[in-house]
C-alpha cells in the first residue's frame, strides 16, 4: 500500500534523484530523458508547486509501508488547452509492486476532492503506462504517431 506525503523543502533531494534518474526517465526518453534539477532550482520551484499552488496544481510524493520515497503524483493546469494533464512518476527500483496504479487511483481521488471534473495525460505509444491508466478508467481521446490522448471523468 502507498500513500500520500507532502514534501517539505529539505525533501527535494528526493525529486532530484528521481528526476536524474536514467532508468526512471527512460519514458521521457523522446523528450531528453532526464531533467535537470539541481538544488538552486529548488526555492522558486517549492513555492510555485507546493506553497502557491493557486488550485491550478498539486504535487505529492507517494510513500511506502516504510516511509520510503518511491514516486511522485501531480497535476497541473495547461491554460493553453485548458486541461488538467497527470504526472505520476515511480522510481525505478519500486516499480513493479502496484505503486504506479496505487498513485494514479489517489490522485484521482485528490482531483476529484479538489472540485476538478476531468484529469488527461499525454503517454507515449512505447510507454507501458498506457495499461495502468486504462485500467484505471480513463479512456483514449486521440492518438498521434507519437503520443495517446487519455482522459478520466472525475464526476
Amino acid at each position: 500500500m502507498v500513500k500520500i506525503y507532502i514534501p517539505k523543502y529539505e525533501d527535494l533531494w528526493f525529486r532530484e534523484r528521481l528526476l536524474s534518474d536514467s532508468d526512471t526517465m527512460s519514458y521521457n526518453n523522446a523528450w531528453g530523458g532526464t531533467i535537470d534539477f539541481p538544488e538552486s532550482k529548488w526555492q522558486r520551484w517549492y513555492n510555485y508547486w507546493i506553497e502557491k499552488p493557486d488550485g491550478k496544481r498539486l504535487y505529492r510524493y507517494l510513500i511506502d509501508e516504510n516511509n520510503n520515497f518511491v514516486g511522485e503524483i501531480a497535476y497541473h493546469l495547461d491554460e493553453i488547452e485548458n486541461k488538467y494533464l497527470a504526472n505520476v512518476i515511480i522510481y525505478s527500483k519500486y516499480r513493479g509492486n502496484g505503486y504506479g496504479r496505487d498513485g494514479l487511483k489517489l490522485l484521482c481521488c485528490l482531483a476529484k476532492n479538489n472540485g476538478l471534473r476531468s484529469l488527461y495525460d499525454s503517454i507515449a505509444l512505447d510507454n507501458s503506462a498506457i495499461k495502468i491508466f486504462l485500467d484505471c478508467g480513463f479512456t483514449e481521446v486521440y492518438r498521434t504517431k507519437d503520443i495517446v490522448m487519455l482522459k478520466k471523468d472525475l464526476e
